[in-house]
């Protein structure tokens, strides 16, 4: 590609992202995640909100503008506006926006079935509303919505509308594939056109995924000379969504040695907050920040990661704040569980090995997933001898839910040999079953308890509902990050499993530690 290009990237999660179905950030989380895109991953823009669309919006607007402004970021925040002669500019300037993104129409079609105008009227329309914000010291930027039908079907009008439109203060000219209907080949011939014929001008281009090709059209738009790129974490968006930040990102350093001004070790952190505010999961195997990405099944990559990292290419987790992990499953061969066994510190013989594999091969053909947490647990079960029993043992329990009461447990467990029972109520029966534990450690024995900070049920691939379900809990514990699963026919039981593995876990590490 010659010299290296600068891209500038335009994240508008709070804005198109925010129409995902189903998804609504409240002003709190808008102001969140604006801090971590701006400040952590160091977007050049980022659009926060719809004008006029409710209070709570003009809320969030002026929070993040007020933020925005204390750390000289308030140029970066933009609000969609509308061609509506004042009303748009007032309420954005009302909030403290300084940067207005004007919807105008892309398209024939839009202009004159939608607004039913004609050309011509339409912008006249788009400059009054242009020197109006101007006149009130707001930039403009424009969308020319149906961009990508406007050059199929109708680009002698996307045309008049440049010509137009070139002459006034409108900063950059952002061009929407605003239904997802383009392919790369399409974005090169049509982005070429427009670059061809205003070569002074600054386009973004903003891509929908219905066909699964934002990343792909994304990379033929800078192909062609775009100096912008407009994406969402984790590609939250209408219908099949936007560009993912994080896949946009990677394949523009890895393939076009492109700049950006993106924090790469950031976006695993960033994706995880806005899943959770979301509440729309990230597929495991969406790449770079999908839960399994990083993690080799087959015994054969495994084996060559130690050989000089033969199956590594240059999406290197460390990369994005992540590390490399190697599944245990019924592929995962020696050099897969070898690999776990070495992180664990935990060295065997070769028969040993072939047992642990064996059982390993066993438990992936049930269904059931292991993780390196399990792994000192199927060595000890699978060898026995001269293998110390687990340090804490539960004797039993009980947990009970009555309508109108809180659930309650007691529980009775045995540390090193000596036996403690504590009760507790709490918001459900896991809950109340690990406040009884916490009584425990953090009164009766005076230690830390780790904090549970995610928990997940699932029903195991291929399972059935009335047969097993999985809870996969991740812990924090003196700054380590782990994680534990419990497979059970109960789902209670099934966390309390986890959990028991996790006490293990500590138990281990605070008897090294004596």
């Amino acid at each position: 590609m010659g010299e290296r290009v600068k891209i500038e990237i335009m994240d508008t999660t709070l804005r198109d992202g925010e129409q995902t179905s189903g998804v609504s950030f409240v002003p709190h989380e808008k102001l969140m995640i604006a801090r971590l895109l701006l400040e952590d991953l160091k977007v050049d823009r980022v659009e926060v909100a719809s004008a006029r669309v409710s209070d709570g919006e003009m809320e969030a607007v002026r929070m993040i503008c007020e933020w925005a402004a204390a750390r000289n970021h308030l140029h970066k925040v933009e609000v969609l506006g509308f061609v509506d002669g004042k009303t748009s500019v007032d309420w954005i300037t009302q909030a403290g926006c300084r940067v207005l993104n004007l919807l105008c129409k892309g398209s024939l079609k839009h202009c004159t079935q939608q607004l039913k105008k004609t050309p011509e009227e339409h912008i006249a329309d788009i400059k009054d509303t242009v020197y109006y914000a101007h006149s009130q010291g707001i930039q403009v930027n424009v969308y020319l919505e149906d961009w990508s039908n406007g050059m199929k079907d109708s680009p002698e009008y996307v045309f008049q509308m440049m010509d137009a439109l070139q002459t006034t203060p409108i900063q950059r000219y952002m061009l929407p594939d605003t239904l997802g209907i383009l392919n790369p080949l399409q974005v090169i011939e049509y982005m070429r056109k427009m670059k061809k014929r205003y070569p002074k001008k600054h386009f973004d281009f903003h891509a929908h995924n219905d066909y699964d090709l934002a990343v792909s059209n994304v990379l033929a738009a800078v192909l062609s000379g775009v100096k912008g790129l407009h994406t969402t974490i984790n590609g939250l968006g209408e219908r099949a969504g936007n560009a993912p930040l994080s896949s946009v990102q990677a394949i523009l350093k890895d393939h076009f040695e492109a700049i950006t001004n993106i924090d790469e070790s950031r976006l695993n952190e960033v994706s995880r907050m806005v899943e959770s505010y979301s509440g729309i999961m990230i597929p495991a195997n969406k790449p770079i920040i999908g839960e399994n990405v990083f993690t080799q099944v087959a015994g054969v990559h495994a084996d060559g990661d130690n050989k000089n990292n033969l199956y590594c290419n240059d999406l290197l987790p460390e990369r994005f704040g992540r590390k490399r992990e190697y599944a245990l499953g019924k592929n995962s061969g020696k050099a897969n569980i070898r690999k776990n066994l070495e992180d664990l510190g935990l060295q065997l013989d070769e028969e040993s090995m072939r047992k642990v594999t064996e059982r390993i091969i066993q438990l992936g053909d049930k269904k059931e997933l292991v993780t390196q947490e399990d792994l000192p647990y199927i060595v000890s079960d699978v060898l026995k001898h001269d293998v110390e029993d687990d340090l804490v043992k539960l004797k039993s329990y009980i947990v009970n839910l009555a309508y109108g009461l809180r659930p309650m447990a007691t529980v009775k467990v045995e540390i090193n040999g000596k036996e403690y029972e504590e009760n507790s109520s709490g918001d459900g029966q896991y809950d109340a079953f690990v406040r009884a534990l916490r009584k425990i450690y953090k009164e009766t024995l005076g230690r830390k308890f780790p904090m549970l900070t995610n928990y997940a049920v699932t029903i195991p691939p291929g399972g059935r509902t009335d047969a097993f379900v999985q809870t996969t809990i991740h812990w924090s514990f003196e700054g380590n990050e782990f994680r534990t699963r419990g497979l059970d026919a109960d789902q209670t039981e099934a966390a309390i499993k986890a959990t028991m593995k996790m006490l293990n876990i500590i138990e281990k590490e605070y008897e090294n530690l004596d």
